[in-house]
């Protein structure tokens, strides 16, 4: 498997529809768990104030990608894998509320 952004641009106008769209985008992980797993996303704050966001998926292509998103009911504006990862420091983790 590789590992691949996906970018999602002014998908959203608020933070509920992104959680909501990231239930779907779990969900739909089932139909193929052998050909992509999600990593984890950052969510954006785009200049026209909606949300966009950056997803890291490992998936045996971007066919792959692009399936699991029409499943969801997820934008896709642009796929692009990962030539290699250096890692300066690791993402702060939110403490649970």
């Amino acid at each position: 498997m590789n590992t691949y952004i996906v970018l999602r641009r002014c998908g959203w106008g608020a933070l509920e529809g992104v959680r909501e769209s990231a239930k779907r985008a779990e969900s739909a992980l089932e139909w193929a768990p052998d050909e992509i797993s999600w990593v984890r996303s950052y969510f954006l704050a785009e200049p026209d104030g909606s949300l966009g966001t950056v997803c890291v998926y490992r998936a045996t292509s971007p066919e792959a990608v692009r399936a699991h998103s029409r499943r969801a009911g997820l934008p896709v504006d642009e796929i692009v894998a990962v030539a290699e990862t250096l890692v300066v420091e690791l993402d702060p983790v939110e403490a649970a509320v």
